[in-house]
C-alpha cells in the first residue's frame, strides 16, 4: 500500500546559537526536544529515512546548537498530490548533558529564543523515553511550550521496548502527568520505524492548514 506522505529529500541546511543565523530561506517549521538520549537524532533519521542525517551518540548532550534540516514532500490527497519544504529543527536536550552549567544555561537561553521570537514554528514534538514516567524536567518544558503559546505533540519514543498494554499504560500516564486527557501522545519507534506514517500524516495536514 503506498503511503499518503513521501519523504523526497533530506537535507543539513546549517546549525545555529541566535536568530540572525537561522535560515534566509523562509520555510514552516517541525521543531524536534527532549531529554538528552531520548532518541531524538534517531527519530529524525527514521522520520526522514536517512540513516546518518542527524548524528547520534551514546553521549548525552552530543547535540549542542539548533539544527536545521530541510525536507520536501509529496502529499498524497485525492484527488491532487501536494508538494511541501518544511525545516525539520532539531533541538539541543534538556536534563543531564556532559557540559557546564554556563553552557546548560546558554543553551536554555537560545532554545527559550527560538521558541518566543519565531513566527515559523507550526508545532513542536515533545520526546519522552515511554519506559519511564515523564520527568520533571519533561513536565517543566511541556508547560514552558504551553505557556508560550507553542503547540506541543508529545512523542512517546522506543515503543518497540515494551508490549501493548505496557504502552498503554505508559501513554496514560504520560496524559496524566501532563494533566491533559485529551491530550495526543504518539507512540514511535525508530528501530522498526512504528509510528513514522502517523507523525508524517499530522506533518503533512499542519503544512496544508
Amino acid at each position: 500500500m503506498n503511503e499518503s506522505v513521501t519523504v523526497i529529500s533530506s537535507e543539513y541546511i546549517l546549525s545555529a546559537v541566535n536568530r540572525k543565523q537561522y535560515p534566509v530561506e523562509q520555510l514552516p517549521q517541525i521543531a524536534f526536544i527532549g531529554r538528552s538520549n531520548v532518541g531524538k537524532s534517531s527519530l529524525i533519521n527514521s522520520l526522514l529515512h536517512r540513516k546518518n542525517l542527524a548524528r547520534t551518540s551514546q553521549t548525552p548532550g552530543k547535540t549542542q546548537t539548533i539544527n536545521f534540516y530541510k525536507v520536501d514532500l509529496k502529499i498524497n490527497r485525492t484527488p491532487d498530490i501536494e508538494r511541501r519544504s518544511f525545516y525539520c529543527v532539531d533541538l539541543p536536550g534538556y536534563g543531564y548533558a556532559k557540559t557546564s552549567k554556563a553552557n546548560r544555561a546558554e543553551w536554555s537561553k537560545f532554545i527559550d529564543q527560538y521558541f518566543t521570537e519565531n513566527d515559523q514554528l507550526l508545532f513542536t514534538c515533545l520526546l519522552i523515553d515511554i519506559r519511564h514516567p515523564p520527568m520533571t524536567s519533561d513536565l517543566a518544558m511541556f508547560n514552558r511550550l504551553v505557556e508560550r503559546g507553542v503547540p506541543v505533540l508529545p512523542v512517546a519514543t522506543k515503543s518497540d521496548k515494551l508490549g501493548p498494554t505496557a504502552q498503554q499504560t505508559q501513554l496514560a500516564l504520560i496524559k496524566q502527568t501532563f494533566n491533559i486527557p485529551e491530550l495526543d501522545v504518539l507512540p514511535y519507534s525508530s528501530t522498526k520505524n512504528e509510528g513514522r506514517s502517523d507523525l508524517l500524516d499530522v506533518i503533512a495536514n499542519s503544512l496544508l492548514q
